[in-house]
C-alpha cells in the first residue's frame, strides 16, 4: 500500500509536516554499516514521492547525515521540512566510557547553524533543536540566540530534545519553542506523566523518537536473534533474552491485532501513537523502502476507540520495565 497524500499535522500550531516523519540517524549511525549514498538519496526522494515530508537529522549522527539530507532534497526544497540539531559538538571517552562535548554558547551556535546550512545546501532550516541541554549554558541565553537566528532567516522555528520542564518554560517564555523530540512508545512513556501536559498547555508539538523501540516493538527480533558487532542493539538492555521474555506479552498482543486488521505489528504500534494525542509527530527511521512504505502506511489505518482502548488496557496490566529502554 502506498501514500499518495498523507496527512498533516501542526507543531507549535505553526509547522505543518506529515503525521509521520523520517529519521535519518540509522543511515550512519549505531545500526551497523552506512547506507550507500544514493540509496539513502532514493529513500528520502521516495519519502517525498509517497507524502512524507519531515525529516530528522543531526551533525552527530555523522556529518555525511545533514549532506545527504541536502543532496537529496535540494531540487525539491520546498517541498521538504528539515529538522537539524545544534548542542553536541562531538564525543570524548571518559574513564573508557563515551561522553557527549555539549557547547551551546551562543557563538557556538552561531558556528553550528551555518556549518549546518553549507551540508545542508539550503537557506533555512526548518525546525532547530538544541540536541541536549548544555549545564553551563542558561535557557534564556539559548532562546535569545534562537530569536537572532530567526529573524536572519536562517531558522524558521526551534525546538527542544529531552529538556527538564523548567528549562522548556523558560526558554519558551523568550523564544516560543515549536516542537519537543524525546523518546516515546509503547514501552517507553514517560512523556504522559509531564511532558503531554506540558504541550497541551503552550501549545507545543511533539516528535517521537524511537516509536517502534529501535524496532522492538516490530515484531522482527526475538530472544535468538544475533546483531552485528556495529549494531547498537547488540548492547541495549531491551534486546536482551531476559527483556525480551519480560515483554514478550507486547509483542503478542501487537501480532494479534496486527492480523485482524491485516496490517503489521509496526503499523499498529505507529497507528496507536498517532491515536494519543493530536500533536504527536513520529519519527521512525529506516533504511529500506519496503519499511518506509510500510510505516508510511500506518497513517492509512484507523484503531476505533475500542480497539485504542483494549491496547491500553492491556499495556496497562503488562509489567514493562522501562529500565531497558
Amino acid at each position: 500500500m502506498e501514500v499518495i497524500s498523507m496527512k498533516k499535522r501542526v507543531l507549535g500550531n505553526k509547522l505543518k509536516v506529515s503525521e509521520i516523519g523520517l529519521g535519518l540517524m540509522g543511515m550512519d549511525h549505531a545500526y551497523g554499516e552506512p547506507l550507500d549514498r544514493q540509496k539513502a538519496v532514493n529513500l528520502i526522494q521516495k519519502s517525498l514521492d509517497l507524502g512524507g515530508n519531515f525529516f530528522d537529522t543531526a551533525v552527530i549522527y555523522g556529518e555525511g547525515n545533514e549532506k545527504v539530507l541536502g543532496e537529496a532534497v535540494k531540487d525539491r526544497r520546498d517541498q521538504a521540512v528539515i529538522a537539524t540539531k545544534f548542542g553536541i559538538t562531538g564525543q570524548k571517552f571518559v574513564n573508557g566510557q563515551p561522553e557527549l562535548i555539549l557547547d551551546s554558547r551562543p557563538d557556538s551556535i552561531r558556528k553550528q547553524v551555518d556549518e549546518s546550512l553549507t551540508r545542508l545546501q539550503t537557506d533555512h532550516i526548518d525546525l532547530y533543536y538544541q540536541h541536549r541541554v548544555d549545564p553551563n549554558v542558561e535557557p534564556e541565553a539559548v532562546a535569545d540566540v534562537m530569536n537572532e537566528l530567526i529573524k536572519a532567516g536562517k531558522i524558521r522555528y526551534w525546538g527542544l530534545s529531552n529538556a527538564p520542564v523548567d528549562y522548556i518554560r523558560r526558554a519558551n517564555a523568550v523564544s516560543p519553542v515549536t516542537a519537543l523530540e524525546n523518546q516515546y512508545s509503547m514501552v517507553y512513556r514517560e512523556p504522559e506523566k509531564e511532558i503531554f501536559a506540558l504541550c497541551e498547555e503552550l501549545g507545543i508539538g511533539f516528535v517521537a523518537y524511537s516509536p517502534l523501540g529501535n524496532g522492538f516493538l516490530s515484531g522482527k527480533y526475538s530472544q535468538q536473534t544475533k546483531y552485528d558487532k556495529s549494531d547498537v542493539r547488540q548492547s541495549m538492555g531491551r534486546f536482551s533474552p531476559e527483556a525480551m521474555a519480560k515483554n514478550q506479552a507486547v509483542l503478542d498482543l501487537l501480532a494479534e491485532i496486527a492480523a485482524s486488521k491485516g496490517a503489521t505489528s509496526a503499523q499498529i504500534v505507529l497507528a496507536w501513537e498517532l491515536a494519543q494525542r493530536d500533536f504527536i509527530v513520529p519519527i521512525p527511521g529506516t533504511t529500506k523502502e519496503k519499511r518506509l512504505i510500510e510505516n508510511y502506511g500506518a497513517a492509512e489505518i484507523v484503531l476505533t476507540k475500542d480497539e485504542e482502548k483494549r491496547i491500553n488496557d492491556a499495556l496497562n496490566q503488562m509489567t514493562i520495565d522501562e529500565s531497558y529502554f
